[in-house]
Parts: structure tokens; sequence; C-alpha cells
């Protein structure tokens, strides 16, 4: 179930580190991140994108959300995975989309330490 869905800006890893969209979808397991739709609707679909498109950053593979910064009209905040692998985002500051995730992951985290100590 969803709990936000929207647009967010991803910084490639690739050598010239551009931002592209993505749609995101916010749940209580973690955050999905789906490429934007090609094309444009009015034209005919293309076959149907591989689900490996679609990436989940599962709350369970996830440490913190980092605030970096807030420039413009613009809140740049960075996901650090258990692995140490670092996804940087951006989006409009009145989005809240830190704030969103870093609430659901610390709730999820919550859940599954009152999970642990029932086991």
């Amino acid at each position: 179930k969803a709990v936000k869905e929207g647009m967010l800006e991803k910084r490639s890893d690739g050598l010239l580190q551009l931002w592209k969209k993505k749609r995101c979808v916010l749940t209580e397991e973690g955050l999905l991140l789906i490429p934007p739709k090609h094309p444009p609707p009015q034209q005919p679909a293309p076959p149907a994108e591989p689900a490996a498109k679609i990436k989940e950053l599962h709350f369970s593979n996830m440490k913190t959300v980092d605030c970096v910064e807030r420039k413009g009209k613009y809140v740049y905040f960075t996901v650090v995975m258990a692995e140490g692998k670092e996804i940087d985002f951006r989006c409009a500051q009145e989005q809240g989309w830190n704030a969103a995730i870093t609430l659901q992951m610390v709730q999820y985290k919550n859940r599954q330490a009152i999970l642990a100590v029932r086991s």
C-alpha cells in the first residue's frame, strides 16, 4: 500500500552524474523507483517494461536518510544503504520526501524490533 507517491530526482552513478526523474512509491516496506513512462500516452505503448527496471530500496537494507542541504528550491538528501552504498536524491522543498522516507524507515525498524522481542 502506497504511503506517498510522486516524482523524485535521483543522481545517476555514471561519470556525468546526471539527475534523472523517477516515479517513486513509498510503502511501509521501502521505496520503489520506477522509470518515468515512455513514450507519451497518445503514442502506441511499447512492449511491457521488464520488472528489473523497477528498483526497490527496502528498509531492511537501509541505514539512514541524511538531509545534505537545502539549496534554491531543492532539498538534497542521501539514502545510505546497509552495504555502504549512497544514493543521492533531490526534490522540491515543499514535497518533504526525505522526512516521509525517514518516518517510514523508523516505523519499519520499530516493527522489526517489536517482532524480534516477541519471538
